[in-house]
């Protein structure tokens, strides 16, 4: 700090690495050693505090001015007298000396400079401007990027033009990729001979899904696999999709029929009724999902063809049965019922002006619907009519999913009596549920409305219990949990004379997924009581059809069934044997 005073030319690094003059006005000697300069630029005067080393690496011939002197003369030597030690007599020591060595630096200067004006040593930048620079390299990469990834949006948009939901639409088109498909054929498959057989139907776009560019977030690997592609945000709003795997007895892509879908639901139940049994098909699904299209037909336009839904087939089935040598025999008579519950009251649809009918217990502590019509029936032209005069006085309303939606549980009940005494032999009872909602779709809507949501809803779930009860063999029914299972309380009780098929319909677009999954996840709590296997091990291959019967009641006595062919393999000494014993105590 010695060597520097105020007014003084020294050299300086800018920020942007320019080296220049510049002038010293403040020269702090403290801990921190800062110089500070000062230059013209134009009109404007700037200022900077300069480390005291950066003035040394830049300025070596203020602190050396022998070796540079020197360096510009071409080694002749220039004979500089040292500094005093003593103050002269005069008193001016400390000034003479300082202005001695302005001197020496004045006339050292302009031969330095021009000797070599461009040959100042090179010095490492300080950390400031390393880390100036560091952060304009990590800065400008980072541009780069974003203008990479911006224009690569750019083009993907373009792909699909007009298009909101496009960056899904690619996603799920990548997944799809790397996904295996394995269509199979029905008829390839054996029939499913299930007491509960849950089954899955999708629906294709619509119009007004397809208009609105709405993706398909549903894929059907194969037969009995569903997959649902939820789509999500992180944290960083970056979109993602999650998938969610689903197992059923049979699943039916948007390519099926309502023909193919009957084969192999509602068929095999025709001849269960035949053999003395109780069966029930139901259709389960959000608002518009398609379950009067399957059960009831198809619609053109505002008209439905009933021969094509559930309901016809079905009854072709009876009437084909009937011809049958095997069931000829017996006289069966067949006859028809079809009502509604809307809320907790039951409307017959048969009887004109819908007359509202009473549900009651008789002394036998059977349910009984007190002045239902039951219409006997000798084809399915007379079918087909009743079908299409029910339908027509049907409780529909307009929702926010639906403009012509089923507001009420439609039952049409297939009855075969035998006789003289017309006592019950089988019954089928074919149900279109109403469509479930959450309670946040229908906060817009008119008091009714919610309170036929809450009903809907209040039965569905007292079915789902009914079903879980049957699954389990159950002593205690939960039939009286609403009207809907009242009614169909003699579906549920009768052991293996009972059995019961969903159909979960789903609709594919994006803005139904809560809902799909909402379905999904019913359908699945109602399957996930059907075990796939007991134990470990693999039951003998004698029975061919006991890998089709997996409901908990079927694999029970599979087990005992095992347990028996091994006693009888062991011999009368294999009834001793401890782990055979403890099997059986382990069933009971």
């Amino acid at each position: 700090m010695d060597f520097l005073s105020i007014n003084q030319q020294v050299f300086i690094r800018r920020s942007d690495g320019r080296i220049h003059q510049a002038g010293i006005i403040k020269l702090d000697g403290s801990v921190n050693n800062i110089v500070t300069v000062e230059w013209n630029e134009g009109a404007v005067t700037r200022g900077k505090e300069v480390p005291l080393n950066t003035i040394i690496k830049l300025n070596p011939q203020i602190y050396d001015p022998p070796a540079v002197i020197r360096a510009s003369q071409n080694n002749t030597l220039v004979s500089i007298p040292p500094r005093p030690t003593q103050a002269p007599a005069n008193g001016q020591g400390p000034k003479a000396a300082m202005v001695a060595r302005q001197r020496i630096a004045a006339a050292v200067m302009p031969a330095t400079a021009a000797a070599a004006p461009r040959t100042l040593p090179e010095s490492p930048k300080d950390d400031v401007v390393m880390e100036i620079e560091r952060l304009r390299v990590k800065r400008e990469r980072r541009r780069q990027v974003h203008d990479e990834t911006r224009a690569l949006r750019q083009s993907l948009m373009d792909a699909d033009p007009k298009n909101p939901n496009w960056e899904i639409a690619r996603m799920l088109r990548m997944h799809r990729m790397q996904m295996t498909f394995q269509p199979e054929s029905f008829a390839s498959s054996p029939i499913k001979q299930h007491q509960i057989l849950v089954c899955v139907r999708k629906r294709p776009l619509n119009r007004r899904e397809l208009n609105n560019c709405e993706p398909d977030v549903v894929s059907v690997p194969n037969r009995e696999l569903l997959v649902v592609h939820e789509p999500r945000k992180q944290v960083n709003l970056t979109k993602f999709l999650e998938h969610h795997n689903f197992r059923f007895d049979y699943t039916f892509d948007d390519d099926c029929s309502n023909a193919q879908v009957h084969e192999r639901t509602a068929r095999p139940l025709v001849r269960h009724i035949f053999e003395g049994g109780m069966a029930t098909c139901f259709a389960y699904g959000q608002t518009g999902s398609g379950k009067t299209h399957t059960m009831g037909g198809v619609f053109t336009g505002k008209q439905q063809n009933c021969r094509d839904g559930i309901y016809a087939l079905a009854a072709g089935d009876v009437f084909e049965y009937l011809r049958h040598p095997k069931y000829a025999r017996l006289g069966l008579t067949v006859s028809c019922s079809f009502f509604e519950l809307y809320g907790t009251r039951v409307y017959d649809l048969l009887m004109p002006g819908k007359p509202q009918l009473r549900v009651l217990e008789d002394g036998k502590q059977k349910v009984q619907v007190v002045g239902l019509t039951e219409e006997p029936v000798a084809n399915s032209d007379d079918v087909l009519k009743l079908l299409e005069l029910g339908n027509s006085v049907r409780t529909s309303g307009q929702t926010s999913a639906n403009s012509k939606s089923s507001r009420s549980h439609a039952v049409f009940q297939i009855v075969l009596r035998s006789p003289p005494i017309n006592q019950l032999h089988g019954k089928f009872s074919l149900i279109d549920l109403a469509g479930n909602e959450r309670g946040a779709d229908n906060s817009s809507s008119n008091r009714l409305t919610r309170l036929e949501g809450a009903e809907i809803n209040k039965s569905l779930l007292a079915l789902k219990e009914c079903i879980r009860a049957l699954g389990r063999q159950s002593p205690h029914l939960p039939f009286r949990g609403s009207k809907l299972t009242q009614v169909l309380r003699d579906s549920f009780i009768g052991g293996k004379k009972v059995r019961t098929c969903m159909i979960a319909m789903i609709s594919p677009s994006l803005r139904s997924v809560e809902h799909t999954l909402n379905t999904l996840r019913y359908a699945d709590r109602v399957k996930e009581l059907t075990a796939h296997a007991l134990t470990k091990g693999k039951l003998p291959a004698h029975d061919a059809n006991l890998a089709q019967r997996n409901s908990l009641p079927d694999i029970t006595n599979q087990a005992t069934q095992h347990l028996e062919y091994l006693y009888c393999r062991l011999g009368p000494g294999g009834r001793k044997s401890g782990v055979l014993q403890r099997g059986h105590r382990q069933l009971r």
